[in-house]
């Protein structure tokens, strides 16, 4: 991470997949995903920045995920056309790789702000603190989503037999 050049290459490298699952997380269509994951690269390729350590560079690039998520929903594109269900629906589905991909087909399909939330705290291991200053939420408005998206999760989990 020392030569500014190769600072968006080791990135990619180290995080791509990560952010990648960050992007799928927040806007829930694989397609777009991968274009957030795209751009996020290209951004710090375009105007390199210096990082105190390998944390603090995956943290800024789940921040620019998350915010890329958010304006990708505010976009015209989006807004005006609707939702990619249909088009995810008949394309091949991702899915990340974990241990417990039930679970995680379960966190996907519930709504973005609390499948953002769960994703960045069980996943990444980010206290809410951290994920609040990366959304840009108050630490109280993320514990609350924790909260409900886990009683929503666990309601689901139940309704599914997996409890």
């Amino acid at each position: 991470m020392d030569n500014d050049n190769n600072t968006a290459l080791y990135a990619f490298r180290k995080y791509g997949d990560t952010v990648l699952r960050a992007a799928y997380a927040c806007c829930g269509s694989y397609a777009e995903a991968e274009d957030i994951t795209q751009d996020v690269f290209l951004l710090l390729h375009a105007k390199p920045k210096s990082f105190n350590d390998d944390e603090h560079l995956k943290a800024w690039l789940l921040r620019v995920t998350i915010n890329k998520c958010k304006n990708l929903r505010r976009s015209f594109r989006i807004s005006r056309t609707g939702s990619l269900e249909a088009e995810e629906a008949s394309s091949a589905s991702y899915e990340m790789k974990t241990e417990d991909s039930s679970v995680l087909a379960q966190i996907q399909q519930l709504p973005k702000k609390y499948a953002s939330v769960i994703y960045l705290y069980y996943y990444e291991g980010y206290n809410t603190r951290e994920i609040a200053d990366m959304q840009g939420k108050s630490e109280n408005t993320v514990s609350s989503l924790l909260r409900r998206g886990r009683e929503k999760l666990r309601l689901e989990l139940e309704k599914e037999g997996a409890l």
